[in-house]
């Protein structure tokens, strides 16, 4: 059921996305074709699933968040592309393919992180791909800033950075993943359910909760995935984070207490849409699949 909902949503999501990213000149082809790269050269779109799950919770229609959708996943195609750099992670492979600075170069793949970071909120504020008030398109700016810079996303990267080769406790590990992962997943949960146009406190405090779960799970999951998997099927290498000497949560808790933990973490999220009707059901599935998933 997930995978032909993956589908759908990765139809509507792309189809809206190569449209944000087709040149207007022919001077900046090449910086385009460095975003094309970095943002349609695969990927599981979980964020954009997450946008449009949590619209169609409180019963908005996927096509009201196409910008939340679009915007997300720019964000995020941004940050793996900057992240790759040899000044942060420098990893050769993303998605089965050669990295953004390996298939073209360092410069333009900075170049096109930063563009695509930019043309997130140029999506996120167009009333055609977000039509709703311009309060609700205000607020949801705020959100995605605050969830992609330094209290979110790059606050969690400068911790990832300064706790390689050091010994860290649990606490430390889940507010860095919580920055770092975490707070890109909340907000795609929370625009979702602006652009619904049904939102209220409380649901958007219920689907807090549920993202707060499924952002530090779809981590754990990772963390384990790296131990348990191959490159191939990772479509990155492998076993990178010990090599890099990264802190995860198999090295802290041992792997198969890392594994409890998603699975109680899974539960939590459950647990936050137990006042939601079936509408809710595909953030449901997600969360299941999150845990479950194989790359």
């Amino acid at each position: 059921m997930i995978a032909d909902y993956q589908r759908l949503c990765q139809n509507h999501v792309d189809a809206a996305l190569q449209q944000l990213l087709q040149a207007p000149s022919t001077e900046l082809e090449r910086l385009y074709q460095a975003m094309r790269y970095s943002v349609m050269n695969g990927g599981k779109r979980v964020r954009p699933l997450l946008v449009f799950a949590s619209c169609q919770a409180l019963g908005g229609n996927i096509k009201q968040a196409y910008g939340a959708a679009c915007a997300v996943e720019l964000i995020h195609a941004y940050s793996l592309v900057h992240d790759d750099l040899p000044a942060m992670d420098d990893d050769a492979l993303r998605r089965g393919q050669p990295t953004t600075h390996i298939a073209f170069d360092e410069a333009y793949a900075i170049l096109a992180g930063d563009a695509l970071q930019c043309l997130a909120f140029d999506a996120l504020a167009d009333e055609t791909l977000s039509p709703v008030s311009l309060e609700q398109r205000l607020d949801m700016v705020k959100i995605l800033a605050k969830a992609s810079g330094a209290a979110g996303m790059v606050g969690g990267q400068a911790i990832d950075l300064s706790s390689v080769g050091k010994t860290i406790d649990q606490q430390t590990l889940e507010l860095m993943h919580r920055h770092k992962t975490g707070a890109l997943i909340q907000a795609s949960v929370q625009l979702g359910a602006i652009a619904s146009g049904q939102s209220t406190p409380q649901t958007m405090q219920h689907l807090s909760e549920y993202a707060q779960a499924i952002g530090l799970a779809f981590q754990v999951q990772d963390d384990i995935l790296d131990v348990i998997s191959d490159t191939q099927t990772l479509g990155k290498q492998q076993g990178s984070d010990f090599e890099h000497a990264k802190p995860t949560y198999p090295a802290l808790l041992g792997l198969e207490q890392a594994k409890q933990y998603a699975a109680s973490l899974n539960h939590q999220a459950h647990q936050a849409l137990a006042d939601f009707d079936h509408n809710a059901d595909q953030l449901r599935h997600l969360a299941d699949y999150i845990v479950s998933r194989r790359n």
